[in-house]
């Protein structure tokens, strides 16, 4: 674990390995062990395996039980439980296929390290819907004038929901990313599923109901895009699995009513 944080990033690297670690862990949730790298592989092999089976496997949606989660996690560094991008790596593995993949992160908290990986390209857009990073983690990314640069201007979109928004306006804010999606035209999706944005969540910040995960999962499954749901955060609680199952089941069988 760092006991430094550079504030300048790029400034200069250190040999150090205390330094380093300040260099690519930016909080302290990220602590690094023997077995640390081998957890982070195998759940970004659950997310290739998923995207596999979407890109080449014939199924219309695939869902990654990724553990470690994976969304904080950027370029060059880790935070916020994640060392690797889950959802990066199974959108990466779409573009193999199609030229045009989004990301839509329905997690509490902000993706800043998907925002991170693709800020600057125009081939995967990255929407994420969490909320105020004003009062609320990451704390410094996830505004809504962070929309891309170079190729990738306007293909990041920030959805800010303020403290105890509920699934009505949730759901509002989920259609106006979603008109910004299909401006994009994608081939492919992502969805970053997270489910703490519960109302229960110990790290309760957003008011959704196990319904209203029914609700978001249709919206998205009613896209009718090849599709790869990987897990991200959703803390522990006794309506964890329940919400799970919700969206899971909505996802289903809004797929089923199209067919």
């Amino acid at each position: 674990m760092p006991n430094v944080h550079p504030r300048r990033p790029g400034r200069g690297y250190p040999r150090s390995i205390v330094g380093r670690a300040g260099y690519h862990l930016y909080d302290l949730a990220c602590p690094i062990t023997p077995d640390t790298w081998t957890s982070a592989l195998w759940g970004a092999h659950s997310a290739t395996s998923a995207a596999l089976q979407v890109r080449d496997g014939g199924e219309r949606s695939a869902y990654a039980i990724c553990r470690p989660p994976g969304h904080h996690a950027g370029r060059d560094f880790a935070g916020g439980f994640c060392y690797l991008n889950n959802a990066a790596v199974a959108a990466a593995v779409l573009r193999d296929k199609y030229q045009r993949v989004a990301i839509v992160d329905i997690d509490v908290h902000h993706g800043n390290g998907t925002q991170d990986i693709f800020y600057d390209r125009g081939d995967v857009m990255t929407i994420s819907l969490h909320g105020d990073p004003a009062e609320f983690y990451p704390f410094f990314w996830g505004y809504e004038t962070e929309r891309g640069e170079g190729d990738g201007l306007g293909a990041n979109v920030n959805l800010a929901l303020p403290r105890n928004a509920g699934d009505n306006q949730y759901l509002d804010a989920l259609h106006i990313g979603l008109s910004h999606l299909r401006d994009f035209r994608p081939q492919a999706l992502v969805v970053a599923l997270g489910l703490d944005s519960y109302k229960n969540d110990p790290l309760a910040f957003l008011q959704i109901t196990t319904t209203g995960f029914e609700r978001i999962a249709r919206v998205l499954s009613s896209l009718r895009l090849p599709t790869v749901l990987v897990q991200e955060g959703g803390y522990l609680c006794e309506d964890l699995g329940m919400n799970l199952a919700s969206f899971l089941t909505g996802f289903e069988a809004e797929q089923l009513q199209q067919a």
